[in-house]
């Protein structure tokens, strides 16, 4: 289906009332806007490549690139803040927090998971104690909004393999956003409820 039909078909939709569907994160939190941005404002470039240099080193050692990445954003999205966190606090203690945030997002401690450490493991590497590095982690995610089972902050590679990414509620029913009509993903897109589009092979067909 071309993207003309879809908008088509989408017009019809919402004449028919289909815009009374209400969707919402599985979890009830509200949607943040997409901050993969590694932008930041003028007067933080220096102290931006400092904490991004600690933690690409830190994930070059010991988890990989996708985290690096996620970091990377997520430093950047800390620094936009106004007031910003990072305005007290030394590097190591707020590189170990936003990879501290980004690992319970992504399960990091659950031994199954690849890469796999534990939270006070981390901590350790960067020196702290775990109780500071959970306060910081807590306060990087009150920041960025991040919420359980958040796509906007899961490794690309886990998007595609886990169905809690895609969990949305319908009109208070919790469903997999994948098997939900293309017209709905689309809306869910639009909302920042789901990464993108995954329609079912008989509707791209279509």
């Amino acid at each position: 289906m071309s993207l003309r039909q879809r908008k088509e078909r989408n017009k019809r939709n919402a004449g028919c009332g289909a815009h009374r569907t209400r969707l919402m994160p599985a979890s009830g939190n509200l949607p943040m806007t997409n901050t993969r941005s590694t932008k930041v404002p003028k007067g933080w470039e220096e102290f931006y490549t400092a904490l991004a240099g600690v933690t690409d080193r830190f994930c070059a050692e010991h988890l990989n690139d996708e985290y690096a990445g996620l970091a990377r954003s997520a430093i950047a999205a800390l620094c936009r803040k106004r007031p910003s966190p990072l305005a007290s606090g030394n590097l190591q203690t707020w590189g170990c927090a936003v990879l501290y945030a980004l690992g319970q997002v992504n399960f990091l401690s659950d031994k199954s998971t690849t890469p796999y450490m534990a939270m006070t493991e981390l901590c350790a590497h960067f020196g702290i104690a775990p109780s500071t590095g959970g306060n910081k982690a807590k306060l990087v995610r009150k920041a960025l909004g991040i919420r359980q089972f958040d796509h906007k902050w899961t490794l690309p590679s886990r998007l595609a393999d886990s169905s809690l990414p895609w969990l949305i509620a319908v009109d208070g029913l919790v469903v997999d956003a994948r098997h939900l009509p293309v017209a709905i993903q689309e809306v869910a897109v639009l909302k920042g409820l789901i990464p993108y589009l995954n329609p079912r092979p008989e509707e791209d067909t279509a």
